[in-house]
């Protein structure tokens, strides 16, 4: 898949509270296809919770409500006919610190299968190449091809990082949400990430929620400013950062607040 000018990610008029606190306020975003989109603004200004709105993470809070519209590929992803499951599937998310499995390598990257998957799917051979896959498409095949058997917990963070989006890959998804994946991460753990993402896209769609302007600036070909819930700016990053076309992202990316 190679990146289009077409949304991949829409959103009309998004509100969400979490009880009687509003934290999304008409949101309304057009998200490219195979781009990486960066979610920038300041601490609690619902970058995050735009974030796991799309695969409808929040949901899992009982005191969440969401009104407005999303639809990811063209299908609105809260029409009754939706599957959570192969939502999630088609759209995985990164957490902010590593999170692998307590089990080796190799059943990590498999996990998705062994629990989804069926048939000639499920044969060793069939499981064999999906490891091999993923742990090359992530940069990690070489380091752990003797190493499969290892416990995933006992690697280094950007290995644990990079095995993290390894696991999603075999389940074939099109869009990838990241929420601050390099906050665990030293300077070159950060660059080894960064890079990754660069040889993903295209063939995925990629969201990225940072509290580092630098990183945005690298590392993302669009770039979402949000203050307050609102939806203040969406435009090229470049452009973005050089010619703000809101006095209040000037301020932010000025350093002005946040």
């Amino acid at each position: 898949m190679s990146a289009s000018s077409q949304p991949c990610i829409t959103t009309r008029d998004l509100n969400l509270w979490y009880a009687k606190f509003q934290a999304l306020i008409n949101v309304s975003v057009d998200i490219k296809e195979g781009l990486i989109t960066s979610l920038i603004g300041p601490s609690g200004c619902g970058k995050t919770t735009l974030l796991r709105c799309f695969n409808r993470v929040n949901e899992r809070y009982g005191y969440v409500t969401t009104t407005g519209q999303i639809r990811i590929l063209g299908k609105n992803i809260y029409d009754p006919d939706v599957s959570l499951i192969e939502l999630r599937k088609s759209v995985g998310m990164v957490f902010q610190r590593p999170n692998p499995l307590p089990i080796s390598v190799y059943e990590n990257v498999v996990f998705g299968l062994r629990i989804h998957g069926e048939g000639d799917v499920l044969r060793r051979a069939s499981l064999d190449q999906a490891v091999e896959t993923a742990l090359t498409e992530v940069g990690l095949w070489n380091d752990l091809k003797d190493r499969l058997d290892a416990k995933a917990t006992t690697l280094q963070l950007e290995q644990q990082q990079k095995l993290c989006i390894a696991r999603l890959l075999p389940l074939k998804p099109r869009v990838i949400l990241m929420d601050e994946p390099c906050s665990a991460l030293d300077v070159e753990g950060t660059r080894a990430i960064e890079e990754l993402m660069f040889g993903l896209k295209g063939r995925y769609t990629i969201l990225i929620v940072t509290h580092n302007m630098a990183q945005a600036r690298r590392a993302s070909d669009e770039c979402i400013f949000m203050l307050l819930g609102e939806r203040v700016e969406h435009r090229r990053t470049e452009d973005l950062f050089l010619a703000p076309g809101n006095p209040r992202t000037a301020e932010y990316i000025e350093g002005r607040y946040g």
